[in-house]
């Protein structure tokens, strides 16, 4: 039997182990941290239960084609249900919107709410859709590196109209063509956000993000987001997958051009096949230092990163959902400062999500668990103690002024995560959440690719490699690894 060794037990790291103890690999996870799942884990504090990382659920039939590649029933070990609320939305001068789940609904809902042409919007939905459609095989499914993609009749529709995918255009720019709308221009550039990127330099091919959400449904696994990682670890478990916990690989093994096996410690292991799903800067100057670095791909720009509050709070709020985003009434200034100036700015975006409005037993009787989130540049050396210190003061404020809660009074339990931490925990470079921005329009393509084109048996899976970072394109990224081997 072949033997695998899989690198981190991230999502990916974990897909990728089911998919190739299929193929009939012995494989072994080895994994820094005492548990599975990367940034997808939790955490308790005092009597709430916080959902650590990410926290917006779509494409539920990537998790269980994993059962279904192992001959079992998803509904048996994982379950979920679709949300009737998309989010919440809420600006500065008091203007509150709350998106219903169906395309019909949403154009319906916008047009009511902020005095825009239904049909406009559906338009724009459906051109979403099609964006999606003509490019998920393509840039999501399969190597953008290898010549064989190139050769396929999808490839061929989607050259054909690739005058549809706003190429050459913002995410900014395509939405403030269509909606003659501030508020629902920013609603819609904010899915910039969902890779790490600015919706002023993203390229205009991002608004088929919104598909995802708007067309195909948001949904919250029951027990949480840890139950997606849970299910496929004990999912991996039952394929014969050997995980190896608190266990940090020290080098990948070359020798003659191919990769041969891990050191840990003074311990060389022998593999057949090596997959790294430790972020991509990090696999390369910590396991391969004595080989030439891509440092072309190395050097991008990285995705933001991220400050979180989990806030154990008092009382139950009904103008909240699982989702809720507080704008900021300068949204191209906070970019700015999270690219260019690496700093926060004074009134940032806050995300809200509490699980608890779906899985009450993460919060005690009459409070609420609240993941308070603000996206924020990475980890260059800044005075994060008085940058966190600004920004609490701040995201209070907000929240005073926009929702009229005097959040002080009530905060009952409180744990912060900064992107020092993201970066130590994870071994994410500088704390990106999603390895490189987005912010070149064609970032796709110099993403790192999910294989070594120097070491032969060395693979790459996970958001820091093709096709990009979140639940669903790193999902993809372990079946293409699997296509590859």
């Amino acid at each position: 039997m072949q033997k695998a060794i899989v690198i981190g037990a991230g999502i990916a790291g974990i897909a990728t182990s089911i998919r190739l103890a299929v193929k009939g690999y012995e494989v072994h996870v080895y994994e820094g941290n005492s548990y599975p799942g990367g940034k997808l884990t939790s955490i308790d504090v005092g009597n709430f239960r916080f959902d650590a990382g990410p926290s917006l659920f779509t494409l539920p039939n990537l998790v269980n084609e994993l059962f279904d590649l192992c001959g079992e029933s998803s509904v048996d070990y994982f379950n979920y249900d679709k949300k009737d609320v998309i989010c919440n939305y809420f600006w500065n001068d008091g203007f509150q919107y709350s998106m219903p789940s169906n395309i019909k609904a949403i154009a319906k809902s916008i047009s009511n709410s902020f005095n825009l042409d239904e049909n406009e919007i559906l338009k724009y939905l459906n051109k979403s859709k099609e964006k999606y459609e003509l490019t998920n095989s393509i840039f999501i499914e399969k190597s953008l590196h290898k010549f064989s993609t190139y050769f396929s009749f999808d490839t061929l529709k989607a050259l054909l109209q690739s005058f549809k995918l706003d190429l050459f255009r913002s995410l900014h720019e395509t939405n403030k063509k269509v909606f003659n709308n501030e508020k629902v221009t920013q609603l819609f550039d904010r899915f910039a956000t969902y890779n790490g990127s600015s919706p002023y330099k993203t390229s205009g091919i991002m608004s088929m993000i919104p598909h995802l959400e708007m067309g195909m449904g948001t949904y919250f696994p029951r027990g949480g987001m840890k139950s997606i990682s849970a299910s496929i670890f004990e999912l991996a478990k039952r394929q014969g997958v050997h995980f190896h916990f608190d266990t940090m690989v020290d080098e990948i093994i070359v020798s003659d051009g191919r990769a041969i096996g891990v050191r840990i410690g003074k311990n060389m292991i022998n593999s057949d096949l090596i997959v790294s799903n430790m972020d991509i800067f990090s696999t390369y100057h910590k396991l391969l230092p004595y080989i030439n670095h891509p440092n072309r791909i190395l050097n991008q720009e990285r995705s933001s990163s991220a400050l979180i509050f989990y806030w154990g709070i008092k009382g139950i709020h009904p103008e909240l959902d699982l989702h809720n985003i507080l704008f900021s009434n300068d949204y191209e200034g906070e970019f700015d400062y999270i690219f260019e100036k690496k700093d926060i700015h004074q009134d940032p975006t806050v995300y809200i999500n509490i699980s608890s409005k779906c899985n009450i037993t993460d919060a005690p009787d009459n409070c609420e668990n609240w993941f308070v989130m603000i996206n924020t540049p990475g980890d260059f050396g800044q005075d994060w103690d008085e940058l966190i210190a600004i920004a609490k003061k701040n995201i209070i404020n907000k929240i005073r002024n926009v929702l009229k809660v005097d959040l002080e009074s009530i905060i009952v339990e409180e744990r912060i995560l900064d992107p020092r931490l993201i970066a130590s925990t994870t071994k994410s470079h500088l704390g990106s959440l999603y390895g490189t921005s987005s912010n070149n329009r064609y970032s796709a393509f110099y993403r790192h690719p999910n294989f070594s084109r120097e070491i032969k048996n060395l693979y790459f899976v996970g958001g820091s490699v093709h096709p990009g970072g979140g639940i669903p394109l790193c999902l993809n990224s372990a079946k293409i690894v699997s296509n590859l081997i």
